[in-house]
């Protein structure tokens, strides 16, 4: 059943793909995280009012389908028009270059530059599409949780011992089956792992050997699966390098810590509601740094495309200043472009003020993060490794390797694909 499932979301997606080619016609594959879609829905079908030629079909899919499947549809020639997408660099061969089909290419340099790099091929100057938010790991608490057990929330520089040690006190007190829970993604981990000192990069630019830091962090994980202290569930309830949040896990009042990310938080701010207090915590210290690692979703622009032009004018529109702040504002994103956040005065469109404070939360936090971070979003390699991570780590979770044997097979998986790709 499990497999006829998978074959009939792949044949799905595979239609909306086949669609794409009739004139005048753009599909986006779009996944949310939260509001994103519905605000989408807005200002496409105010385009489509702007421009009548045009008509813009948005398939709202799971992210997971766009993290497993999008990628084959794209090394056979297919695919969407346009696509929200995190594997933004891994997939840089796949995206169309808007630069000569933009009405004021500078503009984009101009606004979204910083992040240009991250979504193109090493060495080019092409301009794919842009990044819909900027994101930030971090993690979130259950304050009526704490303070019902009579726990203090570790104050800002606490290191995840500090953090372990409270959360098994508040889960004891309340009878929640989980002190803690971390989404199932290698990207998830990282920051973790490079406040431990752990460093994926090698000198030659390729991916170094699993190294001491990066051993560290994944030890405790495995021991903390182990004692009761991280939620197991969500990292071995999926095989290979599925994604797996748990963020319904926090949602329901069952995680006192939940680590995630910047774009949890209009999820929360609508699906928690009154129900209990919780507040953003940043990311907890190792013994190196308190790193957390930005990100964020582009929106690309597929060389596939039958409508190349048509592309073009639902990305300029959707990359126009006040549509990138009003997205921003309703959605409660950190916006990635440069003039909106110059000019200030964002209204988040929100009565929520554990949402508000948990966005200044992160705003401040973005600012901190180490210079191995910082490389990692733009690094070719970097969907290499934290798929590798996730399927080995959650093997040994389940104890179907040894912590040594995981490591061996990090390396292994790695190395192949290095073998295989050239990017």
């Amino acid at each position: 059943m499990r497999k006829m499932k998978t074959v009939l979301a792949a044949l799905a997606v595979s239609l909306m793909a086949s669609t794409a080619a009739l004139a005048g016609d753009v599909r986006i594959m779009w996944y949310s995280d939260g509001v994103e879609g519905e605000v989408l829905k807005d200002l496409v079908d105010r385009f489509m009012k702007e421009n009548p030629d045009i008509k813009v079909t948005i398939d709202n899919v799971a992210y997971s389908v766009v993290k497993e499947q999008l990628q084959v549809q794209l090394e056979g020639g297919n695919g969407p028009d346009i696509a929200r997408v995190t594997s933004i660099k891994a997939l840089a061969s796949h995206w169309l270059d808007l630069r000569p089909l933009l009405s004021d290419p500078a503009y984009w340099e101009a606004n979204f530059g910083d992040q240009l790099d991250w979504m193109r091929p090493d060495g080019s100057n092409m301009i794919p599409g842009f990044m819909t938010q900027l994101t930030l790991t971090g993690g979130y608490a259950n304050k009526t949780l704490f303070d019902q057990a009579g726990v203090a929330v570790p104050a800002p520089g606490s290191n995840w011992d500090q953090w372990a040690e409270a959360v098994k006190k508040v889960a004891a007190s309340q009878q929640i089956p989980y002190p803690m829970a971390i989404d199932r993604s290698g990207h998830r981990i990282t920051p973790l792992i490079l406040s431990y000192g752990g460093n994926y990069i090698g000198a030659d630019g390729k991916p170094a050997p699993v190294d001491d830091g990066t051993k560290a962090f994944v030890a405790k994980l495995v021991d903390w699966t182990k004692d009761g202290t991280l939620s197991k569930d969500v990292w071995v309830s999926a095989a290979g390098s599925t994604y797996r949040a748990a963020a319904d896990d926090f949602i329901n009042g069952q995680v006192a810590l939940y680590y995630s990310g910047s774009w949890q938080i209009p999820n929360f701010s609508t699906k928690i509601g009154n129900s209990f207090d919780w507040v953003a915590v940043g990311t907890p210290c190792g013994s190196a740094n308190c790193t957390a690692l930005a990100g964020g979703a582009g929106l690309v622009a597929i060389k596939y495309t039958k409508n190349p032009k048509d592309v073009a004018k639902v990305m300029e529109y959707l990359a126009q200043q006040d549509i990138v702040k009003e997205f921003s504002e309703r959605t409660l994103f950190l916006p990635a472009h440069k003039g909106v956040v110059a000019a200030g005065g964002l209204d988040f469109k929100t009565d929520d003020a554990q949402a508000k404070a948990a966005l200044n939360v992160f705003v401040e936090a973005s600012g901190k993060n180490s210079d191995i971070a910082k490389k990692l979003p733009g690094w070719f390699w970097s969907d290499t490794v934290y798929g590798a991570l996730v399927t080995r780590v959650s093997q040994a979770m389940a104890g179907e390797l040894s912590l040594d044997e995981a490591f061996q097979r990090i390396d292994a998986d790695i190395a192949a694909k290095v073998k295989d790709t050239a990017p």
